[in-house]
């Protein structure tokens, strides 16, 4: 089901779904090439309207993925932008995770302060038990599968990383492969991103996005520990069903492709998974073609399977 609406003036692509629940109401943000753009709704599968562009950096460009918790009262919006501000990493790459904040879910989102150094990406924002922690991607260019990773940090305040984060989960398949010979020749650049991770029953998840939308295989997959344990740099998550075996809960399919980089909410007992795809046939839309869609999930005893078969196109 093709969850918000879609017009082909000036689209601006609907990539990096984010759903937020508050005061009764749902938010989705979305990447944009000039900022953060946010849809809103009384209703989750209808209703949703383009609210417009609710955080940019003037000069910058490139806002990826944006995630947004609300803490006391305030709204926290973490995003990556393309920074000049910071030296790049190894790769030349200058995504960098910033957070900005606002009194309203639909912004403006001011404040924006540098959270980590390039190359950051991909924010989950977690408070328990136990603290504020924070899921994110960033690269490594060393080892047998180097690329993209999955890690997490403590956060002392909102606005402030400790600075020690823990890898969670690292490529471990050929289908998790961004670009081949992408720096040297042999060498196989591996893409993992999108974290995103909730809690069911014994279980904790650690879902996630692996290779590109580009590509053929492009998938989440996710990693899960049966653990009481709430410091989740402390938490073992395992690929399910184990690391060497592709098993995707979503990939392309008949009649979507792209399919991938989710968050997830949980309804009268339901969990869904908000997605961005693209269809499979031409539909006349301009640049990127991808848009949000929505599918239940079945959770249980630690295994993630989608029931995509209702919500058809």
């Amino acid at each position: 089901m093709q969850l918000l609406e879609t017009k082909k003036e000036g689209y601006i692509g609907q990539a990096d779904p984010f759903i937020l629940k508050t005061g009764g109401r749902y938010y989705i943000y979305t990447t944009g090439e000039d900022g953060v753009y946010a849809y809103a709704s009384d209703a989750l599968l209808d209703g949703w309207q383009f609210a417009g562009r609710v955080f940019t950096v003037p000069g910058m460009h490139d806002f990826w993925a944006p995630s947004v918790i609300e803490l006391d009262g305030v709204f926290y919006l973490y995003c990556s932008f393309e920074f000049y501000g910071d030296t790049p990493d190894q790769g030349g790459h200058r995504q960098t995770m910033h957070v900005a904040e606002s009194r309203s879910p639909l912004g403006p989102f001011e404040k924006p302060t540098q959270l980590l150094h390039p190359f950051s990406i991909d924010s989950h924002v977690i408070k328990n038990e136990s603290g504020l922690f924070l899921f994110y991607s960033t690269n490594t260019f060393e080892g047998e599968r180097v690329g993209t990773y999955v890690c997490v940090d403590r956060l002392l305040d909102p606005r402030t990383a400790a600075g020690h984060p823990v890898p969670k989960i690292l490529p471990s398949l050929d289908e998790e492969i961004y670009r081949r010979d992408r720096y040297k020749q042999g060498q196989h650049w591996h893409t993992v991103e999108g974290a995103f991770y909730f809690r069911e029953g014994d279980w904790q998840y650690l879902m996630y996005s692996g290779s590109c939308y580009e590509n053929e295989h492009y998938f989440v997959g996710y990693a899960r520990a049966k653990t009481d344990e709430t410091d989740l740099t402390k938490v073992r998550f395992e690929k399910y069903p184990d690391p060497h075996t592709y098993a995707p809960v979503l990939r392309s399919n008949a009649w979507e492709e792209g399919t991938g980089h989710h968050s997830m909410i949980k309804e009268d007992g339901q969990w869904y998974a908000i997605y961005h795809a693209r269809n499979v046939e031409a539909d006349g839309f301009p640049g990127d073609r991808r848009n949000a869609r929505i599918c239940k999930l079945r959770v249980e005893d630690g295994v993630i399977t989608a029931e995509r078969h209702q919500f058809t196109l």
